[in-house]
């Protein structure tokens, strides 16, 4: 058996992605007096998990891989965040998601702290198999740390339901019972929520009606590109479809389609489905993502990869608001690019919340064993996107700042009280 070893550079990364995080929330921090203790808390993670694991795969061959779990803050209740497969994920962009999910939890207001979890890999180019036998054994690390009473995993870019149900299996069989509340996200027939699947792309869309609604707009008037069409642009796309947006370009990993006339998102779905891709699409031209990013519409769904929207591309986006279905989509050069050029950007931690809301549903069910139907599902979720869209309005309006500082604010006002409650142990 040929064992290929791990490359240490990519593991650790060199990125500036939770520097970048951290920034804004010493700025944030600044604006509210927040005591040291606090700050110096939330500018660290709480818990850093790095594996390295053998996987055989079909050939006979096997790979170590690397995998990370890291726990940045906890204060508010267990950790929440989802497990992501890329084979460019690092540590430093997992700490960085992780305290998103710590911000992006506070601004819900439900009691969970935030996490993160990454598997270097590339899941596109493994059989079921393989994927089983990775998921499987980055579990078995991991178990040492995750639990449904201190850290909850749940999807995330590269990863769905079947990959939640073989980590749910393999933590369970270590603790000789079945434990549904150990991750989110699981298929309903094991215990997920049904509205679950759907609600990461739901939020955005509450997020971005609710956005056109403050800003004068007519929702059946507006013109909408999506970058990404996994999950959450797909979601996306189908319900502002419904809600009479036009969609006028939409992406995949692959590359992209535009029709200023618009494009019947069903139809596109299925295409995918039958090709892999939306490129060629009929009565459509050809995009690249980037140019998809700069493709006139009045609402644009960045719900790909994070740093997406940067320095270089930024002045070229042709939108009036941004709904940031991705996580950290949008890098600080851009953000005040955009600010300048008068265009609303909808945060990450407020616009695709939607997922981690439902996630503290599903989690609930699990420990209760009482299950609600999907329009009780839906209706939860858009009362605490529409509560948290406000408030997070509302300090954007009154402090006369972005709404992702806005966001920022409300979070780190209950990050704060939370921490100065608990104290310092001992």
């Amino acid at each position: 058996m040929n064992l290929q070893r791990p490359n240490v550079s990519e593991a650790s990364g060199d990125g500036q992605a939770f520097s970048n995080v951290r920034k804004l929330i010493n700025d944030v921090c600044d604006r509210l007096n927040v005591p040291e203790r606090c700050r110096l808390k939330l500018n660290e993670c709480e818990r850093e998990l790095i594996v390295h694991f053998p996987v055989k795969f079909d050939d006979g061959n096997a790979k170590i891989f690397t995998g990370f779990r890291v726990l940045h803050n906890d204060t508010r209740g267990p950790a929440k965040g989802g497990i992501r497969y890329h084979p460019d994920v690092t540590l430093d962009e997992t700490r960085a998601l992780a305290a998103l999910m710590t911000l992006k939890t506070a601004v819900a207001n439900v009691p969970f702290g935030g996490a993160k979890g990454a598997v270097i890999c590339d899941p596109k180019v493994m059989s079921q198999d393989e994927l089983e036998r990775l998921t499987r054994r980055y579990t078995a690390e991991i178990s040492i740390v995750i639990g449904p009473e201190c850290d909850i995993p749940a999807p995330d870019v590269g990863t769905n339901p079947q990959v939640m149900a073989w980590i749910m299996d393999t933590y369970s069989m270590g603790k000789g019972h079945s434990v549904p509340a150990v991750v989110t996200g699981k298929p309903i027939e094991i215990g997920g929520s049904k509205g679950r699947f759907e609600a990461t792309g739901r939020g955005c869309t509450i997020s971005a009606l609710l956005a056109t609604k403050n800003l004068g707009m007519n929702p059946r008037e507006a013109t909408v590109a999506i970058q990404g069409f996994g999950n959450v642009g797909a979601v996306a796309a189908r319900l502002l479809a419904r809600e009479g947006c036009r969609v006028v370009a939409i992406s995949d990993s692959r590359g992209g389609v535009y029709n200023q006339n618009g494009l019947n998102v069903d139809k596109l779905l299925a295409y995918k489905r039958e090709t892999g891709a939306v490129c060629d699409f009929k009565d459509t031209e050809n995009v690249t993502n980037d140019e998809l990013l700069g493709v006139p519409c009045d609402i644009l769904v960045p719900a790909a990869l994070g740093g997406q929207l940067n320095q270089a591309n930024a002045a070229s986006v042709k939108t009036k608001v941004v709904i940031e279905g991705a996580n950290n989509p949008t890098t600080p050069e851009a953000d005040m690019i955009l600010s300048d050029n008068g265009v609303l950007v909808v945060p990450d931690i407020l616009a695709n919340m939607g997922g981690v809301v439902v996630s503290y549903l599903e989690w609930v069910q699990g420990l209760q064993s009482f299950f609600w139907d999907e329009s009780q599902v839906n209706e939860y979720l858009g009362k605490i996107m529409t509560n948290s869209f406000t408030e997070v309005w509302e300090i954007s309006q009154s402090e006369k700042v972005n709404m992702r500082v806005a966001a920022y604010v409300l979070a780190l006002r209950r990050l704060t009280v939370a921490m100065c409650l608990r104290g310092i142990y001992p």
